[in-house]
């Protein structure tokens, strides 16, 4: 990258002297590829260009430069291996009746969770409370909720999967479930 750009901040040019080059090193590692080492740089220092004066603005240069780059090398990554689609996936004639089923499971399954794990989930989830508000509302730290709210999610995730037959994509996403038989 040529430092004489007049049209970059001085903020953004000393950042970017200061952090190309262990950034590059970095990429280096990851990606085994020079080439492409030097493309994702340009695309970090172009992203930070396009900041304009909002890079100045930014309290830790090095951990934005780092995670724009790490973001364009998972990007570069998906690109390169792209996740097949199952052929065998069932088509949905009523997708709101899906939708309906899944909630009705969620909602039993949210019941049968411990009450201080389903209380934090509603609050901060279901209704939106922010975790802080939440944590002042219960005399709680703001950590101990995150962390609360932590190992709720965890629960209602194992308990999604097992009482539903909840199943996760590649992203952690909900792709299909079968709802279990409600009992007689």
């Amino acid at each position: 990258m040529s430092q004489n750009n007049h049209n970059a901040r001085p903020c953004l040019m000393d950042a970017w002297a200061q952090h190309a080059r262990p950034l590059a090193l970095w990429l280096t590692t990851r990606t085994n590829d020079a080439e492409l080492t030097d493309d994702l740089l340009q695309e970090v220092f172009i992203r930070a260009m396009v900041k304009d004066y909002a890079f100045c603005n930014i309290s830790n240069p090095r951990a934005w430069l780092y995670r724009v780059a790490n973001n364009l090398l998972i990007d570069h990554r998906r690109k390169k291996h792209p996740v097949p689609l199952e052929q065998d996936i069932e088509q949905v004639n009523d997708p709101q009746a899906v939708v309906d089923t899944l909630t009705q499971c969620l909602s039993r399954v949210l019941s049968e969770l411990p009450q201080p794990d389903s209380h934090v989930l509603k609050a901060c989830d279901i209704k939106g409370m922010t975790q802080l508000a939440y944590a002042n509302q219960q005399g709680l730290t703001l950590p101990a909720v995150k962390s609360r709210l932590l190992r709720a999610r965890n629960k209602l995730k194992q308990q999604l999967i097992a009482s539903c037959q909840v199943k996760l994509d590649a992203n952690q996403q909900v792709c299909c479930f079968t709802p279990r038989r409600e009992k007689s």
